[in-house]
């Protein structure tokens, strides 16, 4: 049977890795904006009735030193070649802007020093095809002609560009985390066949999960970025998974099992965790499926298929190939030979009393009160950064400076007198005279900062008319409305401009739409924070639900929520220090002032169950001792004690094994997914130490008995529905003995 199993998984893996490997040329490139936002709907009546609002490619012409590039005839005939061959490309919308035709925007176009030019236009397709697109125009335009030097940026390019880094990246990634991971888990079990199965199922949960990614995509919209989550949380949880399955089955063996009956019990016990672990992170990765954009909801579907598939390797794979091997998997112990030089004696398992945990444990129950006020400050105090977070949305800086898109748009921003890419464009619905929309359009080009504001009725430059409009921006009841400004979009000042932009009366009986780099990153933000209630809601709901029925308490279930909440704030204040604020250079990234608006709560979701994870594994043990006991005092924190000393060790190397799969992530070039890994590994670590080791047992101890308390309707409840993992037959001898008749009643009824 276990040789059918293994063939079958191989053959899955073949078929899969075949099916998956081309994976991430059927996901998609954006999903960060909210489609039905307002800026979103601008950009809409824009393409189907302008062929305007796509997403910026600039050119950017750079001439000889000391040459005025707009009055130069050799600059302005390639100008006018390039704008051709442009014009001819069917994916280029109808609008091109070069100072060569529009004189009026040269503070835009041309340089302070008048050596440099941009050439602007807009590409079709949206977030998912234009950057694609944006590549094609980068190769075909790139390089020298007449001795004038053309390079491509823009918004588009930003993704493309995005999209290549992360993806080199990821292999980047699997090349650091695998061989580390699997030296660490030499070192954790000794031998070379042991430590091998983690890794080869962590890789095997790649390849399916790539394959299911690639399915999903073909019937729903994903990110491309999916492909990080799923490689990190694959292997992580795979190796997770495993790393308890083993250990579990050693120690079952070592307590004299026959290894078919280990692997058994093992199922039995740890499997039904693993199982009930992974229904835990699945349930907070899918309240991301909520969010409009399908960047985050994307990361639901892949979540969904990553925990899936990772319990599933682990559960029929492992088994199979511990029952196959036998005996054999101790063979190769990496420790005998340095136990033979070093001439010490042979290693012998240890009982829980005798461990290091055990006595850790015992000193943070003697002084639990100092020891969680102390670690609660430590938390808190670094959480405190959190409370200045600032959401924005992703722009060039999120790639390196050597990126040819950030260097450029960098130029942009310290050599041009405007930047378009800052312009606030609005759309005006409804019957409006010419006079009227002057009105509008002086009163806008009035705002604090605003360079012009112009339509078809004119442009205007702090309330003075200085050049007629164009008839092309507007079109039966529909008018566009362009307005340049000197501020940043993702700043609090370009922000606060908007608002003061949308706070000019319109025209009466019309409708007006934002849009631009500002509406759509305030559009952006708005739908994030308006969905999070609901978000935050579910997810502790359902772990509340889940951990009640795993535990049958209605306290651990509540501290286990507080408890995360303390460290997940911890980690998202080191994450607006470092990335948002930009200490210690910001980690070798690019500070902008804000954190882009999807990574926090992808981080906030992921993080929470990979600590209910932990959380699964530590309590499940705890009450299996528990149930053995007396119900005392002094057995709760006998249990508390226990169940760390035994599950210690295997949620530190497991906490270890998973920070370095999500350190490898942490060198990403892209900023935000820096900080996706960055923020993961230390989620992970600090999880695994400051609240497991010290906050759990301190609060379990300062609760004592009323850990186990709930409701009489819900521990009946409990009783017939309760997920907890099988209690091994020693602690059903001792329920019944057990002078609480209502737990013997429990007891019988688990029989």
């Amino acid at each position: 049977m276990p040789k059918r199993v293994l063939l079958g998984a191989g053959i899955l893996i073949v078929v899969c890795g075949a099916y998956g490997a081309t994976a991430a040329e059927h996901l998609l490139a954006g999903g960060y904006s909210a489609p039905n936002a307002e800026s979103a709907r601008a950009d809409k009546v824009l393409d189907e009735n302008f062929n305007r609002g796509g997403i910026q490619v600039v050119l950017k012409l750079d001439g000889p030193a000391g040459v005025d590039i707009s009055r130069d005839p050799t600059a302005k005939a390639l100008a006018d070649n390039v704008i051709r061959e442009l014009d001819a490309n069917d994916h280029v919308q109808d609008q091109i802007l070069s100072v060569w035709a529009n004189p009026a925007l040269d503070s835009a176009l041309v340089s302070r020093d008048r050596t440099s030019a941009l050439i602007i236009v807009a590409l079709e397709g949206g977030e998912d095809l234009a950057p694609a697109r944006a590549a094609e125009i980068e190769e075909e335009f790139t390089g020298e002609r007449d001795g004038i030097a053309i390079r491509v940026g823009g918004q588009a390019l930003v993704y493309s560009q995005v999209n290549e880094q992360t993806a080199s990246d990821l292999l980047i990634a699997e090349a650091i985390a695998i061989p580390i991971t699997f030296v660490v888990l030499i070192f954790i079990f000794g031998g070379l066949i042991a430590a091998a199965i983690p890794v080869g199922i962590g890789i095997v949960s790649i390849i399916l999960t790539f394959a299911l990614l690639r399915a999903i995509g073909s019937v729903t919209d994903v990110s491309v970025f999916a492909l990080n989550l799923t490689t990190a949380m694959g292997l992580a949880l795979a190796i997770d998974y495993t790393l308890l399955l083993l250990t579990r089955y050693r120690e079952e063996v070592a307590r004299g099992l026959e290894r078919p009956e280990a692997i058994v019990r093992t199922l039995a016990t740890a499997g039904r965790t693993v199982a009930f672990s992974a229904v835990t992170v699945a349930l907070s990765l899918s309240a991301l499926v909520l969010f409009p954009q399908y960047f985050l909801r994307s990361f639901a579907f892949a979540g969904l298929g990553v925990v899936a598939v990772a319990a599933l390797s682990a559960l029929i794979v492992t088994p199979a190939v511990l029952m196959l091997l036998g005996d054999r998997i101790d063979a190769l112990d990496a420790r005998k030979p340095v136990r033979r030089l070093l001439r010490l004696p042979p290693s012998r398992p240890r009982e829980p009393e005798e461990t290091w945990w055990y006595r850790l444990v015992q000193w943070v129950l003697r002084h639990a009160a100092p020891v969680a006020a102390v670690v609660t400050i430590f938390l808190l105090v670094l959480g405190a950064p959190f409370l200045s977070l600032k959401m924005g949305f992703p722009d060039d800086r999120v790639l390196p400076e050597s990126a040819s898109s950030h260097a450029i748009q960098q130029e942009i921003r310290d050599d041009y007198e405007d930047d378009l890419s800052s312009a606030v464009t609005v759309v005006v619905r409804g019957p409006v005279g010419q006079q009227s929309l002057a009105a509008y359009t002086r009163a806008l080009s009035q705002v604090d900062h605003v360079n012009s504001a112009g339509s078809s009725a004119g442009t205007f430059v702090r309330g003075e008319a200085v050049a007629p409009g164009s008839p092309e921006d507007s079109r039966d009841d529909i008018h566009v409305l362009n307005v340049s400004t000197d501020r940043d979009p993702m700043s609090d000042a370009g922000l606060a401009q908007l608002d003061d932009l949308r706070a000019v009366p319109a025209p009466d009986g019309t409708e007006t739409l934002f849009t631009g780099l500002a509406a759509t990153t305030d559009d952006t933000v708005g739908s994030i924070y308006a969905h999070l209630p609901w978000v935050l809601a579910i997810i502790a709901i359902a772990t509340f639900v889940l951990l009640f029925l795993f535990t049958g308490s209605v306290v651990l279930p509540l501290k286990a929520l507080v408890l995360n909440i303390l460290s997940l704030s911890a980690t998202f204040g080191a994450m607006v220090w470092f990335f948002q604020e930009g200490h210690l250079d910001g980690l070798g990234t690019t500070a902008t002032g804000t954190l882009n608006a999807t990574m926090p709560v992808l981080l906030f979701c992921v993080a929470f169950g990979l600590s209910m994870d932990y959380e699964v594994f530590l309590l499940g043990r705890v009450r299996e001792e528990w149930l053995k006991s007396d119900r005392t005092r002094e057995a709760s924190d006998h249990a508390v004690a226990l169940g760390l000393a035994r599950t210690g060790r295997v949620i530190t190397a497991a906490a270890l094994l998973m920070s370095i799969v999500f350190a490898a992530i942490a060198a990403s070039e892209v900023s935000f997914m820096r900080m996706f890994g960055v923020g993961l590994a230390l989620a992970v670590l600090m999880d695994a130490t400051l609240i497991r080791m010290f906050l759990v047992p301190a609060f379990m101890r300062l609760a004592g008995r009323a850990n186990w308390w709930a409701p009489a309707p819900l521990r009946r409840f409990h009783d017939r529905f309760g997920l907890a993992e099988e209690v091994p037959e020693e602690v059903h001898r001792a329920q019944e003995n057990s002078d609480d008749t209502e737990t013997g009643e429990v007891a019988s009824r688990r029989r």
